[in-house]
Parts: structure tokens; sequence; C-alpha cells
């Protein structure tokens, strides 16, 4: 099996940050892969980090645990909220094409359906199922 994380992150504002990767379409919510010896809620924090220079100002919530069958037939996603404050402005890298904070009601085109999905179910406009 494999596991991963992605984290819905507020600003004070309100405001979702997403990323655009350079090596895959679309904006996502930052997240990655849990590494051998690290916990779900260690990779969480690391992503932020990397991805966003952000760090929590609230704990995590684990919102649910999806199966992610676009990925592989034994990948899961540990999806979490919480706040969020940036530390300073991602620069570009070899990873992360641009990022921002968004309004809920004006993502920036070419967010991916997942990304969707999972806003969705954390308004309430939607119910979870199992399938990331």
């Amino acid at each position: 099996m494999t596991l991963g994380v992605r984290a819905a992150c507020f600003d004070d504002e309100g405001r979702i940050f997403l990323v655009r990767h350079t090596y895959v379409s679309g904006w996502h919510m930052p997240g990655g892969g849990v590494e051998r010896q690290e916990t779900g809620l260690q990779a969480l924090h690391k992503e932020i980090r990397e991805e966003g220079n952000l760090v929590a100002t609230s704990a995590p919530h684990l919102m649910h645990v999806y199966f992610n069958n676009r990925t592989s037939d034994r990948d899961h996603v540990l999806f979490y909220r919480l706040s969020v404050r940036q530390t300073a402005v991602k620069v570009p890298d070899r990873e992360i094409a641009e990022s921002g904070f968004f309004p809920l009601d004006a993502l920036p085109d070419g967010t991916t359906p997942a990304t969707r999905r999972r806003l969705a179910d954390l308004t309430g406009d939607a119910l979870p199922d199992d399938y990331w």
C-alpha cells in the first residue's frame, strides 16, 4: 500500500492555498507521499512547508481517508483541513511552478476535478465518498 497526504490550507481570510506543479497539469492542494519512518502529520507539515512556505496555525483535522484508484490499485490519501500562515512567498522551483491563496468562489482555471470534489466535501455541497 502507498500512502499520501493532501491538505486544505486556509488563511485568515478564508482563502485556500493551491499549487501548480511543474510535472502534472492543474491546480492542486499541497501534499505528497508519506515516507518510511514518517507519520501522516509529519508528512503533512513537511509538504505544506516545502510546497508553500506554510506553517499551521491550527491543529490539522483529518477529514477523510480516500482510496486513490486513479493512481494505482493500492494508493490511499489522508485528507486534512487546517489554518495556515505563509512565512514567505513561495518562489517557483523545480517542483512548484505557481502557488497562491484563492477565494473558494474564484478558483483558478485548471483547478483539478479532485480538488473541486474535496472542496465540495468541505463546504457540505457533497457527501464524501471513499474515492479520491
